[in-house]
């Protein structure tokens, strides 16, 4: 009996903190297939096509200066409100897609997960990766958007030299996105209610998030003798979207490299343990899903 060589074997993982990073890489093609298959089917018979893209931000944007600027009266930090509001809406708007679709991983990917052998980190992966496709196009419209104050003058915003770190503030919201969604995808094979739990929460989280409104402007309250301001920053997001208004906006001061570091320790910290769970559920997640 001649002997046969494999070229590929394919054996379940013994090892709790067990991931093949190099096996990832093997199945880039299909990674590059699934972030195609997304792009493509996520604006698929509509009217509009990729323009909601640009659509939703500016409809999301008019209704802040109408609730929050018209009738509410918040302050921007001097920033002309499009601008304030469009800078914290396309990083908001990339974190809570990716976690949102990244959170339904078994239980979308189920009848696929169930027919054929892949590495399972590959959909929640393409999934980051395609909506980094809608957030430049959101981003290049913030651009337009600062083009056209600068250009009609009266434009109280600049650049600081903290808008080098944009690739790394990406980085940083798509690890997070990443490790929230890879986490919460393992809770809801089991327990479905979750769900909406977790769209209500996202909801609850983006008004806990400087978004609509200055940080600047907690500094003077007070939560049971804590600062709210401190409290605030304990929001992994917030230090990430406050660096990137004041690098491209200069709105409000920077929060401070403490708290940037503290973001990316939380990042890497969350995206290990949501691996770990990640790994361990996938083993037996049919049995449930």
């Amino acid at each position: 009996m001649t002997e046969e060589n494999w070229t590929t074997v394919i054996k379940p993982k013994n090892r709790l903190l067990e991931v093949n990073i190099g096996e990832l890489w093997k199945y880039k093609d299909l990674i590059a297939l699934f972030i195609k298959r997304n792009i493509i089917t996520q604006y698929k018979q509509t009217i509009l096509g990729p323009l909601w893209f640009v659509v939703q931000p500016a409809l999301s944007v008019v209704m802040y200066m109408i609730v929050f600027g018209g009738i509410a009266g918040i302050p921007t930090d001097g920033v002309p409100r499009p601008l304030f509001y469009l800078a914290g809406t396309c990083m908001w708007q990339y974190f809570s897609d990716c976690i949102t679709k990244t959170s339904n991983t078994f239980v979308d990917n189920a009848a696929i997960f169930g027919k054929v052998y892949f590495p399972r980190l590959a959909t929640p992966i393409s999934n980051v990766l395609s909506n980094l496709v809608r957030f430049g196009i959101q981003f290049g419209l913030f651009l337009v958007v600062y083009a056209i104050y600068a250009l009609i003058g009266g434009l109280a915003a600049h650049f600081t030299w903290y808008a080098l770190l944009f690739p790394v503030l990406v980085l940083m919201m798509a690890g997070l996105a990443l490790g929230f969604g890879i986490l919460f995808s393992s809770m809801t094979t089991k327990y479905r209610d979750l769900q909406v739990l977790f769209s209500f929460g996202i909801s609850l989280w983006m008004y806990a998030t400087p978004i609509v409104y200055p940080l600047t402007q907690t500094k003077s309250m007070f939560w049971k003798g804590i600062p709210v301001h401190k409290l605030m920053c304990l929001n992994p997001v917030t230090p990430v979207i406050e660096t990137f208004k004041y690098g491209f906006l200069g709105a409000g001061e920077f929060v401070g490299w403490r708290w940037l570091i503290y973001s990316f320790v939380f990042m890497v910290v969350l995206l290990a343990l949501g691996i770990v769970v990640f790994n361990r559920v996938q083993k037996n997640f049919m049995d449930t899903v």
